[in-house]
């Protein structure tokens, strides 16, 4: 019983022998003195046999409570002990699942770590590959910075400038053509000396190219921190610069009965080609106006690959009667391959009848040899089998015939 229903049990017992005495204590006032003895001692006797009773009962209660509480008591030491039991089964549980977590995020993190160590090894590695590589070009563009001020340098000159564009357009005419359909330095009958001379077909004929390099107005023309009026002067060089040229290959490299009616003026450089071409339109026409062709490396390129298309058409139409006679040659070789292979093919048919009529031949031959077998199966057999052998031979007989 819990401790809590034994003390109200206790307390309300007490509360019952308080009131019996008080009660008693009434009663005694209220009897006269000669019946205070009798029922004195009476209900003393029964205050004695009540209270003997009540402090038995109370002893038993005592002991049931006692016997309750050590029950409860090794009941809830029961639970405490199985309740500890489980808690430190749980926590041992608890415990290795933790350590096995621990163990699998261990490893985890040290497989991110070793692949975090490797990428990074490997990005350092490539960035001191990129280092060397842009180490090396850093060495080439110094190279090339040394190229281009020697370029500059060369550039300057006008000889060089004109050796320059002479390799340049040699380079050219070189890989687009025939080494029969030009001539580098030609010299024509006024004693001028081309740069190169193209020997195309009539009526084309002779084509003088040379090459120009009008630089100096240029860079003045389009240089940074040139006021308008020195950009202004600097073109009007620059278009009589051109003009200049332009006159001078119409009067040195056009020559009536010798060359054609037209020539080329080879600009080495593409940015000098384009200024031309875009802001100075009036130049363009002045020089078609005295037949000569403006090209740039890319425009020559293109010129010169019609002409090699031109050479090759020519040089095609000469072997035309070349082609005609091969193929003559080549009809008469089929016309006599045509014949042999009727031929071939008469054979054929006549060798496919002969095998057609072998095996009627062969058919025939089988049929006498069944026979022959059959009619000596007749003569060595018994009377009893006769019948038996004798309708088979005639059946095979009957299938030959």
């Amino acid at each position: 019983m819990p401790e809590y229903m034994l003390a109200g049990l206790v307390a309300g017992l007490i509360v019952i022998v308080v009131w019996l005495a008080w009660r008693m204590r009434r009663l005694e006032q209220d009897l006269p003195d000669v019946l205070v003895g009798e029922v004195g001692a009476a209900l003393a006797g029964q205050h004695r046999a009540m209270l003997g009773d009540l402090h038995d009962g109370l002893a038993r209660q005592a002991d049931r409570l006692a016997e309750h509480a050590r029950a409860d008591r090794d009941l809830l030491q029961r639970g405490l002990a199985g309740a500890s039991g489980q808690l430190a089964a749980s926590i041992e549980a608890m415990t290795r699942s933790v350590d096995r977590r621990l163990e699998t995020l261990s490893g985890h993190v040290n497989e991110r770590l070793d692949e975090g160590f490797r990428k990074t090894n490997e990005t350092f590695t490539n960035v001191m590959a990129r280092l060397a590589t842009i180490d090396e070009a850093q060495k080439k563009i110094d190279g090339l910075t040394t190229n281009v001020v020697s370029l500059q340098e060369l550039l300057g000159d006008k000889r060089a400038r004109g050796a320059f564009g002479e390799v340049q357009l040699e380079a050219l005419v070189r890989n687009m053509l025939p080494p029969d359909s030009y001539e580098f330095q030609h010299t024509l009958p006024n004693n001028t000396r081309v740069d190169c001379a193209l020997r195309l077909p009539e009526p084309t004929g002779l084509v003088g190219v040379d090459s120009k390099f009008p630089l100096e107005n240029y860079h003045r023309m389009v240089g940074q921190g040139v006021s308008d009026i020195d950009r202004k002067l600097a073109q009007t060089a620059f278009r009589a610069d051109i003009r200049r040229h332009v006159d001078a290959i119409a009067s040195k490299y056009i020559i009536s009965d010798v060359t054609s009616d037209g020539a080329v003026m080879f600009v080495p450089a593409e940015a000098v080609f384009a200024e031309i071409h875009a802001h100075h339109p009036e130049v363009v026409a002045y020089a078609q106006g005295r037949r000569i062709w403006i090209v740039s490396p890319t425009t020559l390129m293109a010129v010169l690959n019609t002409a090699r298309a031109v050479l090759k058409d020519v040089e095609t139409r000469k072997q035309v009667h070349v082609i005609k006679d091969a193929l003559g040659k080549l009809a008469k070789d089929f016309a006599r391959f045509d014949e042999r292979m009727n031929a071939l093919v008469r054979h054929i048919e006549q060798a496919s009848k002969d095998v057609q009529d072998v095996q009627v031949s062969s058919r025939k031959i089988t049929a006498h040899f069944q026979k022959i077998e059959s009619a000596q199966l007749d003569q060595g057999a018994s009377d009893e089998l006769v019948p038996v052998m004798v309708a088979p031979a005639r059946r095979a007989e009957g299938g030959a015939g």
